[in-house]
């Protein structure tokens, strides 16, 4: 959802725009043989929606590169034409995929469920915050919603898709109570982020953000924060009035590298976290769980973890 979208990538949008709607007649007929196919836009609702389906739904996720940045990316003729033989499309809303939209749009088809976890969850449309899967209450939702689609395309196993839907909701369990015992513990820890990616996650976990969120709101959409937004995250890391930095390993620049050099400097840990799941080894409860592992081991311990695959030192 940057702010700033090239001509480019206008362009590539209307020439694939151009595509779908060439595809349109063929779309209308039926669907492939085989089991449906669910796209999960982001990598995190692919895992969920395959833990749903089973064998008996064929998943696809678009955005699974833990590398790149979700926001920048650019589908493909191929891309789309897998998108028009989705029987079920799950995507964020909120602008984070908003390329997807405009490929539905290009080709309609009646027999696609469309869920947009935005509106599943009732936010409103100027919601700033669109990394909705860091929120506790996120899944779950998801979960119900696929399982109602999936039950609906393959009647013959709607009891199996509520039944994983229930599991899936126990699974994370152990989630939960890791939040809640770090509220117990740490609650109103004082942290400093690059941008609001685990934003929701740091609140249920009760801590206290105190980076101006004008400034984590301009490092998401690329543009360049106020001077004064930019002093007070220094002066944060500086003077120690924060007792971890929270990092999107994602979405890097000369500047919030420098707020990485800042933190590193005034032996504050760093906590990594991830716009799209870590791969390979992780499902989302592992991954959620992993990241508030991270952070409590920065809280207690000092100690720094730039990726989940390990600590990267300690204070």
């Amino acid at each position: 959802m940057r702010a700033v979208i090239s001509s480019f990538c206008r362009l590539l949008c209307v020439a694939l725009i151009g595509v779908m709607g060439a595809l349109a007649s063929g779309c209308s007929g039926p669907k492939p043989a085989g089991p449906p196919l669910a796209i999960g836009v982001e990598s995190q609702y692919a895992d969920v929606l395959s833990q749903i389906g089973g064998p008996y739904i064929r998943v696809r996720a678009i955005l699974t590169n833990p590398n790149t940045d979700p926001h920048s990316f650019e589908a493909t003729p191929a891309v789309a034409r897998e998108v028009t033989s989705a029987s079920v499309v799950v995507m964020n809303g909120l602008g984070y995929d908003a390329w997807i939209d405009r490929l539905l749009a290009a080709v309609p088809d009646p027999r696609r469920r469309v869920i947009d976890v935005r509106r599943l969850l009732g936010l409103r449309s100027d919601t700033v915050n669109p990394h909705l899967w860091y929120d506790p209450r996120t899944m779950p939702a998801v979960a119900r919603a696929a399982a109602e689609a999936f039950a609906a395309l393959e009647p013959a196993h709607a009891a199996y898709f509520t039944a994983n839907a229930r599991r899936f909701d126990a699974s994370l369990g152990p989630w939960r109570a890791a939040i809640a015992a770090f509220r117990k513990d740490y609650g109103g820890t004082p942290v400093a982020v690059t941008e609001p990616v685990a934003d929701a996650l740091l609140e249920a976990a009760g801590c206290r953000i105190l980076t101006p969120l004008a400034l984590e709101l301009a490092v998401m959409n690329g543009t360049d924060p106020s001077p004064q937004d930019v002093a007070a995250q220094q002066a944060l890391l500086r003077r120690r009035a924060v007792r971890v930095l929270i990092y999107n390993q994602q979405v890097t620049s000369p500047l919030t590298a420098s707020f990485l050099q800042l933190a590193r400097a005034h032996h504050i840990p760093v906590v990594g976290v991830y716009e799209t799941m870590p791969q390979p080894g992780y499902h989302y409860q592992s991954w959620m769980l992993a990241e508030i592992h991270a952070l409590r081991e920065a809280v207690a311990h000092g100690v720094s973890s730039r990726s989940l695959g390990g600590a990267a030192g300690s204070r």
